[in-house]
């Protein structure tokens, strides 16, 4: 057994994964495609040394690979993003060849851009959150077809506001729409009703997933936050103590203005628009809540209305000093969990 250590990169694929092995000096031992199996990588690996330093592009499947082979052999593994390392690529060209020693090499020296292997209960309530969110934006979708269907049948809207009580009941008895039209209308709110009793099905199983969960918990105590949002933010931000501070967390959220200056010139240019999309969306959607009903956020909205600002950028600063905040409340229960 040889006790020299080598660098391992992955190129990841459904079916095969690309195997890199690199020794100190950045010479290639191999550079060859395996079967998708933990066996046949740590067989062509150990090969060569069983003290490993591996790296693998974080995508659909990798991060499942990487925890097995944390697991079974004690593998030192490191997702790596793979916006940061097509940037560091040499040359337009690509090849599993070239991206599984680049991943090896950045591994060696150091640079390799990491992002957070998630464990395996954060990683399940990531696909069912993830899951309603499809949901709903299926359940969007037939909304806004219902909507389309009466503009274009050019049906008079009632004095009741829409998705009500009210409306829904107009909504199905009206015959203002033709027999074709009531057809399809009849279907669309049957796949509406399908669609809200597997979202509360969904919402249930995500309360039982999270019962004992101190983050949940806490994340609940917290004014302005509901079922929904604290899975989410438990989901997508994992540990709050993976963060070294408040903007770095933001960052992450994407609720944070990007800095675009040059020399004299200071500006922001609107938020940074990273991570998640669905987080960010609920973030925004918890400061436009506390803007309504918590005196410290109804005071700095109505300081920046005063000064001009516009509703998306008020709920977009607001939702930015609150992560920032609740980073700090998150700390304890956070290191504890």
């Amino acid at each position: 057994m040889k006790l020299t250590i080598v660098f391992v990169g992955l190129d990841y694929h459904q079916a095969w994964v690309q195997v890199c092995v690199m020794d100190r000096r950045g010479n290639v031992l191999v550079n060859r495609r395996c079967p998708n199996d933990r066996q046949a990588i740590a067989a062509l690996v150990h090969q060569y040394s069983r003290r490993v330093q591996a790296s693998i592009e974080a995508c659909c499947g990798a991060a499942e690979l990487a925890e097995e082979l944390i697991d079974h052999y004690g593998w030192s593994v490191d997702l790596a993003h793979p916006g940061y390392v097509a940037r560091m690529k040499q040359g337009p060209d690509k090849t599993d060849f070239g991206d599984a020693r680049l991943l090896a090499d950045l591994e060696r020296v150091g640079y390799l851009p990491c992002v957070w292997l998630a464990p395996e209960p954060i990683r399940e309530l990531r696909r069912v959150v993830r899951f309603r969110q499809q949901l709903a934006a299926q359940r969007r979708d037939v909304k806004l077809r219902i909507r389309a269907l009466l503009r274009d049948g050019r049906v008079p809207r009632p004095t009741s506001k829409a998705w009500t009580v009210p409306w829904m009941q107009w909504l199905k008895t009206t015959e203002q729409v033709s027999k074709q039209s009531r057809w399809i209308l009849d279907r669309y709110l049957k796949r509406l009703k399908e669609l809200l009793l597997e979202i509360r099905v969904v919402e249930k199983r995500l309360a039982q997933m999270t019962k004992e969960d101190k983050v949940v918990e806490q994340l609940l105590r917290q004014k302005g936050i509901g079922l929904i949002t604290a899975v989410t933010l438990r989901a997508e931000i994992g540990r709050f103590d993976r963060f070294r501070t408040g903007k770095q967390l933001s960052r992450f959220c994407g609720v944070s203005p990007r800095n675009a200056s040059s020399g004299e010139r200071q500006a922001d240019a609107g938020l940074v628009k990273a991570g998640n999309r669905q987080l960010r969306t609920v973030l925004i959607e918890t400061a436009h809540r506390l803007a309504r009903y918590e005196y410290r956020w109804i005071a700095m909205k109505a300081k920046m209305r005063h000064r001009g600002k516009p509703g998306s950028l008020v709920a977009a600063a607001i939702a930015n000093r609150w992560v920032r905040w609740l980073y700090h409340q998150m700390q304890t229960v956070s290191q504890a969990a």
